[in-house]
């Protein structure tokens, strides 16, 4: 962390654009390769359910080698990640230039409140891959560039807060897949959005 004259400076200076995940550059039968991979696995997440399709499934799919999968993707998170890719840069651009109160021209409580939301609606869309991509290791999710990026806003729009980073660090935590997936049952969809908001009320 970069220090000034009065000790450690927040992150909060980085722009939030420099964390956007930028698109692959790749050759161009690189880039085939990759999106019959993501075809195929999204296809087959759909239709088996995330946990059930294998590495293996998922290259013969696509008409491509084990190695080249391996290779380009790691593992099955890594793969999963990809997939998510592209639904996080959309929230990623409705968060820097889309219409208020997503977007910028709102309150920073009526921002922070926005997001949450929207977040939640993508987590629950696609709960089961962002589960996989944040605990196929230890510490994980807080090594994804998406969770920086998701990071930074909150940490902004908490300003005014006495230690902005921890507050959205801790706010964050109730977003976590493996969270919400353990306790979307028991507490339900609304009952866990609302305690949400309640949650970022009483930060701010």
């Amino acid at each position: 962390m970069a220090h000034d004259i009065n000790g450690l400076r927040s992150g909060l200076a980085t722009p939030l654009e420099l964390l956007q995940t930028p698109p692959p550059k790749e050759r161009a039968d690189a880039a085939r390769n990759r999106v019959a991979v993501l075809e195929a696995a999204a296809r087959l997440f759909a239709e088996q359910g995330v946990e059930a399709v294998s590495m293996d499934q998922v290259a013969a799919a696509a008409g491509v080698g084990k190695g080249t999968l391996f290779r380009r993707f790691g593992d099955k998170s890594g793969l999963a990640a990809a997939l998510l890719d592209a639904r996080e840069r959309v929230l990623q651009e409705a968060v820097l230039s889309g219409p208020p109160p997503l977007g910028p021209g709102a309150p920073a409580d009526e921002r922070l409140a926005a997001f949450l939301n929207a977040y939640l609606d993508y987590l629950l869309e696609h709960l089961a891959l962002v589960r996989m991509s944040e605990t196929a290791t230890p510490g994980a999710r807080y090594r994804i560039g998406a969770y920086r990026f998701w990071h930074r806003h909150v940490a902004i729009l908490l300003a005014t807060e006495p230690d902005p980073d921890y507050a959205a660090h801790a706010l964050l935590a109730a977003l976590a897949a493996d969270h919400v997936a353990a306790l979307l049952p028991e507490l339900g969809e609304q009952r866990m959005r609302a305690g949400l908001l309640r949650l970022a009320q009483s930060t701010m």
